[in-house]
C-alpha cells in the first residue's frame, strides 16, 4: 500500500485551513501533520513533523512568501506549495524564486489539489494554468539572457519533442503516457534540455522554445 502523503497546512482563516483538511482526508492518501495560521507556525511544524509537503497561504501573519527562504534554508529539499488568492506577477515569482514547487489558486477544487500536491510529492514543479501564458511572457525578457548561452539546435528531436510537451502546460506523466516512455526517461531528457539551453527550469525552457519559435 502506497505511503500517505505528510501534509503540513498553514493559512489563517480557520474554516478554509479546515475544510481543505477535510476534503483531503476525504480524498485518502494524506496525513495532516500539522496546522497553523502563521510563518511562525510554519517554520515549527515543518520543524517538528518534516512533511513531504508544506500547503501555505501568501497572506498571513509573518508573510508566507518570507517563510519560504527560511524553511528552504534550514531544509533544503522540503517542498512548499502556495495557496493563495493573489494573482500578482510579482507574488509568483517571488514564490518561484524562492523555492516554492507549487503556485495554486483558491479556487481549485478539492480532487485537482490533490492531484497537484501529489505531482509536487513526486518532485514535480507545478504554477496554476490560468498564471502559466502569462508569467510566459512577463519573465522572457528576465530569461533572455540565460538562454541565449544555448541553442534549440543543440537539442535532439526527441528533446524537442518532449520540451514542446512541457511548454504547453503537461505533466513529466503526462508527456510520458502520450508517448509511450517512461517517466524516469522525460526526466531524464528534461534534465539535458535544462543543461543545453542553459536554464534552470521548465519554465525558462519554454520560454527559451517560445521566442525561438517567435524568430
Amino acid at each position: 500500500m502506497t505511503a500517505s502523503i505528510k501534509l503540513a497546512v498553514v493559512d489563517d482563516h480557520p474554516l478554509f485551513r479546515e475544510g481543505v483538511t477535510r476534503a483531503l482526508s476525504e480524498i485518502g492518501g494524506f496525513e495532516v501533520v500539522g496546522e497553523g495560521s502563521t510563518r511562525e507556525d510554519a517554520l515549527r511544524i515543518t520543524e517538528r513533523h518534516r512533511p513531504d509537503v508544506v500547503l501555505m497561504d501568501i497572506s498571513m501573519p509573518g508573510g508566507g512568501l518570507s517563510a519560504i527562504p527560511l524553511i528552504l534554508e534550514r531544509y533544503p529539499d522540503q517542498k512548499i506549495v502556495m495557496l493563495t488568492i493573489s494573482e500578482a506577477r510579482d507574488d509568483i515569482i517571488t514564490a518561484l524564486n524562492s523555492g516554492a514547487r507549487g503556485y495554486v489558486l483558491k479556487g481549485v477544487g478539492a480532487r485537482a489539489l490533490a492531484e497537484i500536491l501529489r505531482t509536487v510529492a513526486s518532485g514535480e514543479k507545478y504554477v496554476s494554468p490560468t498564471l502559466s501564458a502569462r508569467l510566459l511572457t512577463d519573465l522572457a525578457a528576465k530569461s533572455a539572457s540565460s538562454a541565449k548561452a544555448g541553442t534549440l539546435a543543440d537539442l535532439t528531436s526527441r528533446e524537442r519533442e518532449i520540451l514542446t510537451l512541457v511548454a504547453t502546460g503537461l505533466s513529466n506523466k503526462q508527456v510520458a503516457l502520450q508517448l509511450n516512455l517512461h517517466e524516469k526517461t522525460v526526466k531524464h531528457h528534461l534534465t539535458r534540455v535544462f543543461v543545453k539551453l542553459n536554464v534552470s527550469n521548465r519554465m525558462e525552457a519554454a520560454i527559451a522554445l517560445r521566442d525561438a519559435d517567435s524568430r
